[in-house]
């Protein structure tokens, strides 16, 4: 068994002022994908202005925080909220959801694209490829929390967490793999083939849906919830509806025509 490392999740506290490692991952998260998403644009060659795709970038940023937070309020602590709903602006408690990220920024990204007249999946199948560098550090920041844990296991990585005298899965360190660094790879690769548009979006939608799906099973399934339909968590129901929708997105872009090349203006 391995003992959870000290981590402090605070890197600076001077009277208010409080920096938790895991704003500090969001940031790096964001500067990281701003960076590597106007690479590999240009890498398409795919004609935009640099005022939009600022803007893009901004509101896929704004998404991913509004949606994360409401999303977190909606699907994983309602009762709380609806009792206390200055609890619904109150981030320093806590409380992000990916899949409510997920859904905002894809929403704003579609209005944005639909205001400025730009094909949709040519903007998205780039733009998810760096997605799972987000997914990452953020597993990554909870790791530092030591929150997220999984479900007890005498498996020798076990890991003790602090204030507990027994082992669990590591499953921030699980997801932080699959969902970060495997998928980053493999979205990576299909970015370099000649596919249809659309393809690579919707296989980050089910790819991560899959992943995430599967480290449920040994994720420890949130107090306030448990288990939602008898071994399903909240966690896993969403991931599933990731997957079913994947696979109506996967057989609607079958009429689209195949890429001849990486040049595509949009």
């Amino acid at each position: 068994m391995i003992k959870f490392p000290d981590f402090n999740p605070t890197i600076v506290h001077i009277g208010p002022l409080k920096i938790q490692w895991y704003a500090l991952m969001y940031i790096i998260s964001f500067v990281i994908g701003y960076f590597l998403l106007k690479k590999l644009y240009k890498e398409r060659n795919l004609k935009i202005t640099r005022a939009d795709y600022e803007n893009l970038f901004f509101y896929i940023m704004l998404g991913v925080i509004i949606g994360g937070r409401f999303g977190y309020v909606l699907f994983y602590n309602l009762k709380e909220c609806i009792r206390n709903p200055l609890e619904i602006i109150a981030v320093w408690h806590g409380g992000m959801s990916f899949h409510g990220g997920m859904i905002c920024s894809i929403f704003f990204g579609y209005l944005f694209c639909k205001k400025h007249k730009y094909n949709f999946y040519k903007l998205a199948d780039p733009t998810v490829v760096v997605a799972p560098i987000g997914l990452a550090l953020g597993r990554f920041g909870n790791f530092i929390n030591g929150e997220l844990y999984g479900r007890p296991t005498n498996l020798p990585w076990g890991m003790i967490f602090p204030g507990e005298d027994f082992a669990r899965h590591p499953s921030q360190l699980y997801e932080l793999f699959l969902e970060g660094v495997l998928l980053f790879v493999i979205l990576l690769f299909l970015s370099r083939k000649k596919l249809r548009n659309g393809f690579i979006f919707w296989s980050f939608i089910f790819l991560y849906g899959l992943f995430r799906f599967l480290v449920e099973f040994v994720r420890q399934p949130d107090p306030q919830l448990g288990f939602i339909i008898g071994f399903l968590t909240m966690g896993q129901i969403l991931s599933l509806l990731m997957i079913i929708t994947a696979i109506i997105g996967f057989i609607s872009i079958r009429k689209n025509p195949y890429l001849t090349d990486n040049k595509n203006k949009v």
